[in-house]
């Protein structure tokens, strides 16, 4: 194994409430549309790219506009994240610290641009994270964007942690492993190595190392 690649909403932290008030206020701000958005509402959309999650927050505005309103939302969010954070797994940071030592660590997600880094910030994570790469920079589906930091940092055998069946479709689709965070926000229909709170990743690593 030459790294762990990680999901972020559901893996690393639940952000789910903090940017459903983010979007509420861009829409209420922005638009004429009735902001309604909750964690019911926006938990089966996180994990989605960006337009899939666009598409799902604003079916009736026609797809220019409901990229323009979906781009103010992520501006907003961005910015609300700064000053209130989702909250972090327990144990995420221990955790990261000790496989730091023993694996170079990435993050793959189908975020915005800015998203990651205000994750990271929060946090400390900065100098455990090798490189990352989302939907924001690529433009493509999350298997080709885990292809595209694999080439990037010359990786050949990396194992990537995620919580919904999107994450594990992905992993197949790019050809490498997968492990299921069942603490996290989705489900997955096979079976697969699973942890159940983030602290439990070191062990289930070196049973498959």
């Amino acid at each position: 194994m030459d790294g762990i690649i990680f999901d972020v909403d559901g893996t690393l932290w639940d952000s789910v409430e903090v940017v459903a008030e983010s979007w509420n206020l861009a829409i209420k701000e922005n638009s004429d549309l009735e902001p309604n958005l909750n964690r019911e509402i926006l938990q089966g959309l996180f994990g989605k790219t960006m337009d899939e999650i666009a598409a799902g927050v604003f079916p009736d505005l026609d797809l220019d506009s409901r990229r323009k309103l979906m781009d103010i939302c992520f501006d907003y969010e961005n910015r609300y994240l700064e000053t209130h954070p989702g909250v972090y797994y327990e144990g995420v940071m221990d955790t990261l610290k000790d496989l730091a030592l023993e694996y170079p660590l990435f993050i793959v997600s189908n975020c915005q641009c800015g998203y990651i880094e205000v994750m990271m910030k929060g946090a400390g994570m900065e100098p455990y994270i090798k490189d990352f790469l989302c939907f924001g920079q690529t433009q493509t589906s999350k298997d080709q964007t885990i292809l595209k930091l694999m080439e990037k940092n010359n990786l050949t055998n990396p194992v990537y942690v995620g919580d919904t069946q999107g994450d594990a479709d992905s992993c197949k689709k790019a050809g490498i492993p997968f492990i299921f965070a069942e603490y996290g926000l989705g489900d997955v229909k096979e079976d697969y190595p699973t942890i159940h709170s983030f602290s439990e990743l070191k062990n289930i690593l070196r049973e498959l190392d």
